[in-house]
């Protein structure tokens, strides 16, 4: 039996979702921070009437996923809703004062840019993770006594 719904799975195979998972890993290896991927099957419908929804809906999950509980408020969220092909970049705090709003745009358009290029979602993905990881590990290196605070797993809702 599979371990996610079919409409995820569309998106990423299970092995897909086990590369994302480790490319995570191996970001967080270089930096304190945390990075979270977060998939939805759509956008709720009741926020599609506002200008900026993707982005309100994927401050929302950050929050619900607890990203604004870690020690330093350093954590990333890539959100897609896969089947409106609609995705946002959110950092906390800590890290967007160190590299703004600029910083996350340029993270979704790659994502973007992959993606029309027929690249597959979890290439995507994990160059996306490779770069934030980079960003991640310029402005909180690894101390010796970091621990990990989120879950590494790509999550679902």
């Amino acid at each position: 039996m599979a371990r996610h719904p079919k409409w995820a799975r569309r998106f990423l195979s299970e092995a897909d979702f086990d590369a994302i998972t480790q490319a995570i890993k191996t970001a967080e290896s270089g930096t304190s921070a945390e990075i979270r991927v977060h998939l939805e099957r759509r956008v709720p419908r009741r926020l599609l009437r506002r200008r900026h929804d993707v982005l309100a809906r994927a401050q929302h999950v950050f929050r619900r996923l607890g990203m604004h509980r870690t020690a330093e408020r350093h954590g990333v969220l890539i959100y897609v809703a896969v089947e409106e092909r609609r995705l946002a970049v959110v950092g906390d705090e800590g890290i967007h004062g160190r590299v703004g709003d600029g910083h996350w745009n340029e993270v979704r358009d790659l994502i973007v840019e992959t993606l029309r290029e027929n690249g597959p979602p979890r290439r995507a993905l994990e160059r996306a993770i490779e770069v934030l990881g980079r960003a991640l590990a310029e402005h909180y290196p690894r101390r010796p006594d970091d621990r990990n605070e989120l879950r590494d797993e790509v999550s679902l809702s």
